[in-house]
């Protein structure tokens, strides 16, 4: 039973140069960042914004904090939830 996440800070510059703020949301198990950018771009697959980069540039590690109820399903089937900041739309 996952109890804590690690939340990923995320900035990518979408294909049309205006930007990208989104918080991946992971066990905090998983500890490589590979794995965690590889979530990233799944879901920028998503939004059509496949191949733009998302590597320790554009992606931090930014704390760790208890799983909340309305990420459960989306971690349990996925691996990860996303939280859209800005320029997800």
């Amino acid at each position: 039973m996952i109890k804590k996440v690690n939340v990923w800070d995320t900035y990518v510059t979408k294909k049309e140069g205006s930007l990208m703020h989104f918080d991946i949301v992971a066990p905090a198990e998983i500890t490589d960042p590979e794995k965690i950018y590889a979530f990233g771009r799944q879901y920028l697959k998503t939004k059509d914004q496949e191949g733009q980069p998302l590597s320790a540039k554009e992606c931090r590690l930014c704390h760790l904090e208890a799983l909340r109820p309305e990420w459960e399903a989306s971690i349990a089937t996925r691996g990860f939830f996303i939280i859209e900041m800005d320029g997800c739309g």
